[in-house]
C-alpha cells in the first residue's frame, strides 16, 4: 500500500484526530466571528501543518508520496475556494447566527470527512471486488457531467423542498 511506517500512519491519523478536536472544542467554547487576522492566522497554521507533514513524507517515504500528497493537498485546497461560495448560500438560507457560523462551519467539514473517508472505502473495495463496476461509476460521472452541462434549469425559483423545510425545523 504505502511505503511509510505504520507508526507514522496512526500518528498522522491520531495527530489529525486531535487537530479536529482541539478546533472544534475552540470554536465550542468561545463561539464568535473571527476578524480577518485571526482567520489569516488559522489558515497559515493549517497551511503550515501540511507542509510539515508534506516534509516528514519526503523523508520517510520519498519524493513521489510527498510529491502525491502536495498535488492533491494542492488540487483539495484549490477546489475548497468554490465551497466558500455554497457556505455563505448555505448560511444565509438558512439565517445562521455569524457567531454560530464557525461551529456549524465545522460540524459539517467532520461530517464531510467521514462520508468522504466512507465511500472511498466503500468505492475502493466495490472497485477491487468487481472491476466492472469502475464502468459504472464512470457512466454515472458522464450522466452527471452532462447533466450539469445540458441538464434543464431549476425550475422551482428557489422554493423550499421537504429536505429543506425539515431541516428548518
Amino acid at each position: 500500500m504505502l511505503d511509510l511506517p505504520v507508526w507514522f500512519v496512526i500518528g498522522s491519523f491520531v495527530v489529525l484526530s486531535l487537530v479536529l478536536a482541539a478546533d472544534l472544542l475552540l470554536v465550542y467554547k468561545r463561539p464568535h466571528v473571527p476578524s480577518l487576522k485571526e482567520s489569516g492566522l488559522w489558515v497559515g497554521f493549517y497551511v503550515a501543518l501540511a507542509l510539515v507533514f508534506a516534509l516528514l513524507m519526503l523523508i520517510l517515504g520519498g519524493g513521489e508520496l510527498a510529491g502525491q500528497f502536495v498535488a492533491g493537498w494542492l488540487t483539495e485546497y484549490s477546489l475548497s475556494v468554490d465551497n466558500l461560495f455554497v457556505f455563505v448560500i448555505i448560511m444565509g438560507r438558512f439565517a445562521v447566527p455569524a457567531k454560530l457560523q464557525q461551529e456549524v462551519l465545522m460540524v459539517g467539514i467532520i461530517i464531510a470527512l467521514i462520508f468522504r473517508g466512507v465511500f472511498i472505502l466503500l468505492g475502493a473495495q466495490l472497485i477491487e471486488s468487481f472491476s466492472w463496476i469502475f464502468y459504472l461509476f464512470g457512466a454515472f460521472l458522464v450522466y452527471t457531467a452532462w447533466n450539469q452541462a445540458f441538464g434543464k434549469e431549476d425550475e422551482d425559483g428557489g422554493t423550499d423542498n421537504l429536505l429543506i423545510r425539515l431541516l428548518r425545523r
